[in-house]
This record gives C-alpha cells, structure tokens and sequence, in this order.
C-alpha cells in the first residue's frame, strides 16, 4: 500500500525529498531519514563525481537506504540534459533519473515540455528509468508517457513558491491522463498541501523547499511523511459525496412524535 513502483525500481515510501536550500549536508541527512523517504532528487554536481577529495552527499548518506534520483537542474535543451544523464551514468551508474528541462530561467522555472518530450525519446532508448517533471497539462502528460517516461511529476504550482496545488482538476485529469505513477512535484508548502495532492489521486510527493527552509526541518519531514500516508489511505477508502444540506448520521425510524 504504501510502496511505489517507478519502473523497475521499488520504493518504501511514496514522499520524494530534495537535497537543496539546506545549512548542511548533515541536515540533509537528518531530514531525509526524518521524512521516510527513499529517494532524494539531487543536482549532478552536489555527488561530486569528478573530485573525491571534497564533501559529498554520497559519503553523507552511505551506510542508508536512501538512493539518489539526479536531476538535470540547469539544463535549458534537450541535448543539455541528454549529455549530462549519459556522463552521470558512466560516472557513477545511476539510471534512475528525474529529467527536467527549464523553458523560463528568469521568473517561473516553468519547463519547456516540448524539450523535455524530446530528451525523453532518447533516453528512454538508451535505457534509463525516467521520471519526467512537467506542467499541469494531461496532454503533455500523456505525450511524456508515451515518449517513454516511467513516471510524470506535474508542477502544483511553481518550483519553490510553496503556494500549493493551484488547480487540483489538472492533477485529477493527469492521473486519469496516463497508466504510470503521477509524483506531484514542485509548490508543495505545508503537510497538508502533500496530503491533498495523494487524496486527488498522486501517486507520491516530492518536495524540498517546504522541509529546508521550515523553521523545524525535521519536524516538517515527519509532517510530510505522515501526510503522504494519511492522504493515500483517504484516497484509497473513498470519500463521501460532497452535498448542499445535512444528513443526520442518527436514525430516525423509531423516534416518538410529539
């Protein structure tokens, strides 16, 4: 119930944690296994593949269960994106990855999802697990799924705004949209924007601004973790119709008229 499926991979928690925004990799760390989470998006170059002799999140989280989903933060083109999952590849044989291709670097960080579309045709090719971050648009998502993308990751809202779902009918028709796992990804602000985003429909959670920048992050963490949890299970019992008036959760059949 609670484990998600992203292509061949399994994981025992659906909540996806960031690595950024925090004071140290210590706190990242403490957060993450504060959060349950078994995946953590990072920035190629904060692995530190190419000088061993620095600080780096994979000697921070060794000895974990924690694995690392690179993502491609930064890349503005399909080809960007494309070299760089093939040279972190080699380096270090991750597969699993979350492709992002950012169309406005200025004001939204929204992505260029035609961009995206194209880097995924070729990296599904080449083998790689991919979960696709995207806008809210079921089309796209159904494009990106038909690309090869293991999993779609619509924005809530835009990366690191902390505004929360801004149209909870686009996740709804994202998931009725496509058959793979759906990560609401970017917006996310509190535990309870987490746990609407599962009772829609998503499939798990990734967020990082909300648990780094809390003023507790590791209380956060725990925050979003149960959110994840509660959200999922609402989603699954099925809630009860919305209606415009009462309805008396006591019988009535029985009761002395006066």
């Amino acid at each position: 119930m609670h484990t998600l499926q992203i292509g061949k991979y399994t994981l025992g928690s659906r909540l996806i944690v960031g690595s950024g925004k925090y004071d140290s990799f210590e706190t990242t760390k403490a957060a993450t296994l504060a959060s349950g989470s078994q995946l953590i998006t990072v920035a190629v170059r904060r692995l530190n593949i190419t000088n061993p002799n620095e600080a780096n999140l994979r000697d921070t989280f060794a000895g974990t269960n924690v694995k690392f989903l690179p993502n491609s933060a930064g890349c503005t083109t399909a080809e960007e994106a494309i070299t760089l999952f093939r040279l972190t590849r080699e380096a270090t044989g991750i597969d699993l990855i979350k492709l992002e291709v950012i169309g406005d670097t200025l004001k939204t960080l929204y992505p260029d999802v035609l961009e995206t579309i194209k880097a995924c045709e070729v990296l599904a090719k080449d083998g790689f697990t991919i979960m696709a971050y995207t806008s809210d648009d079921p089309i796209m998502a159904r494009r990106l799924e038909d690309a090869g993308a293991h999993a779609i990751m619509p924005l809530a809202a835009p990366i690191g705004s902390g505004l929360g779902i801004q149209n909870r009918y686009n996740i709804v028709f994202v998931r009725e949209a496509v058959k793979v796992p759906i990560i609401v990804d970017a917006g996310i602000g509190c535990a309870s924007d987490a746990a609407l985003a599962m009772e829609l429909g998503a499939d798990g959670i990734l967020t990082n601004t909300a648990i780094a920048q809390a003023q507790n992050p590791m209380l956060m963490a725990e925050a979003m973790k149960n959110a994840v949890i509660a959200g999922r299970l609402s989603y699954l019992a099925g809630r009860i119709p919305k209606r415009p008036y009462a309805t008396a959760s006591s019988p009535i059949d029985g009761m002395i008229q006066f």
